[in-house]
């Protein structure tokens, strides 16, 4: 019964899960039908979306074709247009060069004609021509035979005349020759002597003449300004009050200035000026400058005025450096040596007989200069030579020796040509001159000197008398330095304090007098002050 049951349940759950599992066919099929439905319909739409944007493609893509086509026709035309153009431009650039060169054509063609019509005129004209000179050679060949005929009875009368001159003079042809050879040779030596005087005297002439005028034009073109140099100069001063400051207490700082210048201070009743005397430029230009300075800048004590008295000097030397530069650039010459350049600035502040040597070098270079263009030579050698002709004055002064023979040691000594050593050594002419150009240096070395104004014989003296004075004093051992003032009544010595001893100092004085005495002549006296002055110097640190 129980397994009847079970059976029975077993049967009707068959039937149940058969219903169930045809319900769960039927709902698949129709999920599938449902979900194919949705697929085809999908697909349907995405076909016809694609449909649809293949034909906006198409579209766009024809449209592109069509735009694409009108611009080819556009340019298609444009580049006929333009071809058109190029091929119009050529065709006249064609016509208008071959309308050039038929005109070019025409003209030679026409002057090929013209050649021929005057090759054909001057043809007939030396046919013409030729048929005179046949004419001319007969007419010559016929006068020839004329002129023998009558050669030949010339001379047949000649030897006529020779006989009966040989029978009248009773001398042979031979020494009748001999006799008026030697008459002519007398009467032709007495003309040429006579002829060759004349040129002589002549040339004479014209050469003084010519070179008067190569003289007068070279002064008239070298304008150069000569003036006598001085042996004073001045400083302006603010107030009279100055004075008193630069004297310093006890005559300190005017002790100072002039022990460390060598130029006397000479401070009088003149108002708001002070004179500085001495016969070196260079030393008065020094001292002027250190007293400007130390006005202006107000601080006036002897370690100041030697400090200010040191640093002119350094800057005076860049001075000296560039005049002698300008002195070159001025007369036109280059490569000089650095030192000769130097040498040539120092002679700014060197006078002789009273004549400022640099501007007197300057000016001999240019009349040189001058004087040789206008006779065809070297103009630079001239210039060269006429500017460093007087360069041994630069040195004199520290040197032994003539300023000729120490301007040609130094010329020698920096390379210079040996002409232009010559030009120095022979402008005074203490040699004979190896050129022409240096016999102008010489010359206008002259005419330098010779201008009415320019030297002073009697100021030169003077210089010579002071120079010699400090050379007395500066040669005895222990002096450091030795300068001339008050126009030469006084010389101021100043001695090594580690050689010379106070009593020492006494005696040097004595013997520099003595010196004095023997080989100098001055008018009046001169006062020997020997200066002993002992410093002791120390730093903090």
């Amino acid at each position: 019964m129980y397994l009847l049951g079970i059976s029975s349940l077993f049967l009707a759950s068959g039937e149940t899960i058969g219903m169930i599992v045809a319900i769960v066919v039927a709902v698949l099929a129709i999920a599938a039908a449902i979900a194919g439905f949705v697929l085809f319909f999908n697909h349907k739409k995405k076909v016809d979306q694609a449909n649809k944007e293949l034909g906006e493609a198409s579209e766009r893509a024809q449209k592109m074709v069509a735009e694409a086509q009108a611009e080819c026709k556009a340019l298609k035309k444009e580049a006929i247009l333009e071809a058109k153009e190029q091929e119009l431009k050529l065709r006249n650039d064609f016509e208008r060069e071959s309308k050039e060169k038929k005109a070019e054509l025409a003209k030679q063609e026409q002057r090929l004609t013209q050649r021929e019509d005057n090759l054909d005129k001057r043809e007939d004209s030396l046919t013409k021509k030729s048929d005179a000179l046949e004419q001319q050679k007969k007419e010559l060949a016929n006068k020839e035979q004329e002129i023998k005929k009558t050669q030949d009875k010339i001379n047949h009368q000649h030897e006529l005349m020779i006989q009966e001159l040989e029978k009248v003079a009773q001398l042979t042809k031979e020494e009748a020759k001999t006799l008026l050879s030697n008459e002519i040779l007398d009467e032709t030596r007495h003309d040429v002597a006579l002829q060759v005087r004349n040129i002589e005297q002549t040339a004479k002439e014209e050469a003084t003449n010519e070179a008067k005028k190569i003289i007068t034009l070279a002064i008239q073109r070298c304008a150069a300004d000569h003036t006598s140099e001085v042996t004073v100069s001045t400083v302006s001063l603010p107030s009279d009050d100055m004075k008193a400051r630069i004297i310093g207490r006890e005559g300190r700082n005017i002790r100072a200035l002039e022990n460390a210048t060598g130029i006397e201070f000479i401070i009088d009743d003149t108002p708001e000026v002070v004179i500085l005397s001495g016969f070196d430029p260079m030393r008065r230009e020094v001292a002027r400058l250190a007293l400007e300075r130390l006005i202006a800048d107000g601080r006036i004590h002897p370690a100041r005025i030697e400090e200010t008295v040191e640093k002119v000097k350094k800057e005076l030397d860049n001075e000296i450096k560039q005049a002698g530069e300008a002195a070159m650039f001025e007369v036109g010459i280059f490569g000089l040596h650095p030192e000769l350049i130097k040498l040539i600035g120092r002679l700014k502040y060197r006078t002789s007989y009273g004549q400022n040597v640099y501007q007197h070098s300057i000016e001999v270079a240019l009349l040189a200069g001058l004087m040789a263009q206008e006779l065809g030579l070297d103009v630079n050698f001239a210039k060269r030579a006429g500017l460093l002709h007087d360069i041994g004055k630069a040195v004199d002064h520290e040197q032994e020796g003539t300023h000729i023979r120490l301007g040609a040691d130094l010329a020698k000594k920096y390379k210079e040509n040996a002409n232009i050593v010559n030009a120095i050594e022979a402008h005074h002419g203490d040699v004979e001159p190896k050129t022409v150009e240096a016999v102008l240096v010489a010359a206008a070395d002259a005419i330098s000197g010779a201008r009415p104004g320019a030297r002073r014989e009697t100021g030169t003296n003077y210089v010579k008398r002071l120079e010699k004075l400090e050379e007395i004093a500066s040669s005895f051992s222990g002096v450091d330095k030795s300068y001339a003032i008050q126009a030469g009544r006084e010389i101021r010595v100043m001695v090594k304090p580690e050689q010379i001893d106070d009593a020492q100092a006494l005696f040097l004085a004595k013997d520099i007098a003595k010196k004095i005495e023997s080989e100098l002549e001055y008018p009046g006296q001169i006062k020997v002050n020997v200066i002993r002055e002992f410093r002791s110097v120390e730093y903090a640190k």
